[in-house]
Parts: structure tokens; C-alpha cells; sequence
């Protein structure tokens, strides 16, 4: 077990790396305005439902013009099945228009900027512009990343703002957009919520948590 919380963070970011090397984000999109839409709709639900909705929604609407012309009852059922649809659409209409009337209709490429989008916290500012622009204003912190950095003891912070600023420090910020996506498919294929699969994880012996989920490890 590596004691020091860095050395740790830097061998974890070394295993996943070379263990998940097509690690990307899941969403799919083809440019930045894309990638807000479906980033909006991620919130308390699924990447892969969230791309079900916006392979047709992106043949729809094309442009931050095309929402805010339509109704919002439209918007809302062309987006129903992602969950919270009515403040999902009023958000996203609000944003079109910002988007309009502040920025020209483009994505405006600050964390500052970005955050006075309606709908857009900080996850999803990090998403945008870490994805779409390259940019490093921080980590995306979801559930996968919250579960993962618990349990392999880079936090006890709770809050995703906290568990963030906790990350900064510890990750280099060359590796913050791909360490999201490092722990976000490590959550999905092994680390999971309920059953992790210990005995498959290339952090298992740096993982102060093993002892809680390895039956082999789990006192009779």
C-alpha cells in the first residue's frame, strides 16, 4: 500500500492511463453547442439515454436559434424521456438566448463566462471546456469520480465542489480532463457501486478500500 495520498494519485494515474487508453467522453457530439445540450441533459440521467435523445434532437435543433424558436412544450417532449424535461428545456432555452444576445451564439470559453449559462454548474463547464476546447479549468466530478476517489482515499470530502478542489491539488493539471474519464470507465467496467470487482483491478493492492468488497479479504 502506498501511504502518501501523491505517490498514490500518481501510480493510479499511471495504471489507468495505460489500462484505459481510448478513455473519452461519453457523450456524444459533434461541437462544442452539442456538448452543452447533452451535458444539460446528463443531469440524473444516463449518458447512454442521453444519446438515444440527442441522435435525433441534433438533427432538430442545429443552432441556439433553432431552441428558442420553438415552444418550450415541444422542446419538453422532444426531451421527456432524459428525466426533469420541464426545467431541462426552460434551461436550455434561457442558455440559447444568453448564448444569442451575450456571446454571438458561441460558447463563451471561461469557467466564469460559462457558468452564467442557465443550467450550467461547474460539471458541466469542466465538461465543455475540457472536451470541446481542450481547456483544464478543472474536474469533472460525477458519481463514478466521487465513488472512486472515496474509496481510493483521495478525499472524505462529500460535496463535488469540495472533492474538485481536493483533485486540483493532487492531480497534475495536464491530467485533469483524462483523469475524469480514467475513473469514469473504471467505474463502469470494475469499480462498481454495489459490486466492484476486486480481484479484476489494477488498483487493488493501492486500494485502501479492498478489504470492505474482497471476499477474499473479508473475514468469515
Amino acid at each position: 500500500m502506498i501511504a502518501d495520498k501523491n505517490e498514490r494519485t500518481a501510480e493510479i494515474i499511471k495504471r489507468l492511463k495505460k489500462e484505459y487508453p481510448d478513455a473519452h467522453c461519453a457523450l456524444e457530439h459533434s461541437n462544442a453547442f452539442e456538448l452543452l445540450i447533452a451535458t444539460i441533459l446528463s443531469a440524473q440521467c444516463t449518458d447512454e439515454r442521453v444519446n438515444i435523445v440527442t441522435a435525433s434532437l441534433f438533427r432538430k435543433y442545429r443552432r441556439p436559434e433553432d431552441y428558442v424558436r420553438v415552444e418550450q412544450a415541444e422542446l419538453e417532449k422532444d426531451i421527456h424521456s432524459t428525466g426533469f424535461f420541464r426545467n431541462k428545456a426552460k434551461n436550455i432555452q434561457a442558455a440559447c438566448r444568453k448564448l444569442i444576445d451575450e456571446f454571438g451564439g458561441e460558447i463563451p470559453r471561461t469557467m466564469d463566462e460559462i457558468l452564467t449559462l442557465n443550467g450550467v454548474a461547474r460539471k458541466t463547464g469542466n465538461v465543455v471546456l475540457g472536451n470541446a476546447f481542450g481547456i483544464a479549468s478543472g474536474v469533472v466530478v460525477d458519481t463514478h469520480v466521487s465513488r472512486l476517489s472515496q474509496r481510493l482515499g483521495l478525499t472524505e470530502q462529500k460535496t463535488a465542489e469540495k472533492i474538485e478542489m481536493e483533485l486540483q491539488e493532487l492531480v497534475p493539471k495536464k491530467h485533469w480532463v483524462m483523469f475524469s474519464h480514467w475513473l469514469i470507465f473504471h467505474g463502469r467496467q470494475v469499480c462498481s457501486a454495489r459490486k466492484p470487482k476486486c480481484g479484476e483491478c489494477v488498483l487493488a493492492d493501492i486500494c485502501p478500500s479492498r478489504h470492505l468488497f474482497d471476499q477474499d479479504l473479508i473475514p468469515v
